[in-house]
């Protein structure tokens, strides 16, 4: 029995080195440190800043790691991130008194970066924006705002600045009143922008309803952004990353997420399987397909189905999403690299020069080529896509993870004790998170049992 164990598992093992051409997922990553081998500034004649166009991309550049195996990966994003975070955990240009929840979102790279080397600065970093979140104006419901300089504003958008991370937070540093919190925002978002009628989400909510861009009934904005719903979409399957599943609203969350996959699948476009810059209008006038919220949705959706959170028959969904995009917007760049067209710079609500929301003013903003929300996007849907042919050699299969016999604890720098060494989610060098993803990434479940392994349990 062990042998026949251990020649499935280094079968797995293996799997990585037998395709000829380098992934589009490092193609794209290489990309990236190609062009940002430094500092990402990312707006074009300024400074490099602490941003979340940085943190969407470093984000799938991590998962580029985990998939690849492939240090040069990692030591970019620890570059990366060191260029912003001080020894004593200060972020450069960050400005915690702006209250902007964009710039929440690159602390998810600073909790990866704590949990694999133990770096206390990292953690003060993540503590200094945890500190944003205490303080950051809310609605009288409890949703952060999207930013001071937009009062009683909630988009879609910053849903995924700051939940994932919120989540992980929770997670990583045991404080679990935050899963409340952040389950009563999800729904309320749903609650406020969802369209009966389309199951869709509008781009932002005003609560007070004053803002010209909102209905003075609903205070929503007039239209489907399709890049706004595909953040709401990674914001639902990132926090199932690290929300408890005996949480009571776990099944909530769930819930939303089904219902939005729903949706995304009723407006996919049929011939390109790609998604439309203003989803519900197809046959609008100056409507175009858009390479951002495509991957958004390839990968909420590949991720779902993947994780066990969405039926299967909505593979088909994501995998004729990227074989459009494909087709469409990647293009070869030079020797393993590419580059990704077809993504609109920005859309936002309000403001100077003031954006009313309107289906022309989502047209109007600028379409460009390597925008790092459609690279990081991209990123993040490729690494899920290539995991596809190889989920069915570990399909009905489960490793179990004993943790009653091989229990251990440890106090990390924050005087947190946390279980060390016998779980998978251990990011550190002897934990088992690198097992665990290879099982995964091939169709394996994981388990860990911390009750005594009697034989009805491991039946």
């Amino acid at each position: 029995m062990y042998n026949r164990f251990f020649l499935i598992f280094t079968s797995l093992l293996c799997l990585a080195g037998l395709g000829q051409d380098l992934p589009l997922s490092q193609q794209m990553a290489n990309t990236v440190i190609a062009v940002w081998p430094d500092s990402m500034a990312v707006k074009e004649g300024k400074p490099a800043s602490w941003n979340y166009e940085e943190g969407v991309v470093l984000e799938g550049i991590e998962g580029v790691w985990k998939s690849s195996n492939d240090a040069k990966y990692f030591d970019f994003i620890k570059k990366s991130v060191d260029f912003y975070v001080q020894p004593n955990g200060d972020i450069r240009t960050y400005k915690k008194g702006e209250y902007n929840i964009d710039n929440v979102k690159c602390g998810r790279s600073a909790i990866f970066l704590y949990k694999i080397t133990g770096d206390i600065k990292y953690y003060k970093a993540a503590k200094l924006l945890r500190s944003q979140l205490k303080s950051h104006p809310r609605t009288t419901e409890g949703s952060f705002w999207h930013k001071n300089i937009y009062p009683h504003q909630v988009w879609l958008d910053g849903l995924y600045m700051a939940q994932p991370f919120y989540t992980d937070y929770a997670a990583t540093f045991n404080e679990p009143s935050i899963f409340d919190d952040v389950a009563n925002q999800l729904v309320l978002i749903e609650k406020h922008t969802r369209d009966p009628k389309t199951g869709l989400l509008y781009h932002g909510w005003d609560e007070s309803k004053g803002m010209k861009w909102a209905d003075n009934v609903t205070g929503c904005s007039p239209n489907f952004w399709g890049r706004s719903v595909g953040w709401y979409a990674m914001s639902l399957i990132d926090v199932l990353d690290n929300f408890p599943n005996d949480h009571p609203k776990y099944d909530t969350i769930v819930n939303i997420l089904n219902r939005l996959a729903v949706a995304i699948q009723k407006v996919q476009d049929p011939k390109s399987g790609l998604w439309y810059q203003v989803l519900d209008k197809p046959n609008g006038s100056g409507n175009y397909l858009e390479s951002s919220a495509s991957a958004m949705f390839v990968y909420s959706i590949a991720k779902g189905v993947r994780k066990g959170y969405l039926p299967e028959s909505l593979r088909a969904v994501a995998q004729k999403g990227f074989e459009g995009m494909k087709a469409q917007f990647v293009e070869k760049r030079a020797e393993g690299q590419i580059n990704l067209k077809g993504t609109v710079s920005v859309a936002g609500l309000g403001g100077n020069p003031y954006r009313d929301g309107s289906y022309e003013y989502y047209l109007k903003e600028k379409v460009v080529s390597n925008d790092t929300k459609g690279i990081g996007a991209f990123m993040m849907a490729a690494v899920e896509v290539e995991m596809i042919p190889s989920l069915s050699l570990g399909k009905g299969k489960t490793v179990l993870l004993d943790n009653y016999f091989n229990n251990e604890t440890r106090t990390d720098s924050t005087n947190v004790i946390y279980p060390h060494h016998y779980v998978w989610n251990q990011d550190e060098q002897n934990g088992f998170s690198l097992f665990g993803y290879i099982f995964n990434k091939n169709g394996v479940k994981t388990k860990q049992v911390s009750a005594e392994p009697t034989e009805a349990l491991l039946k």
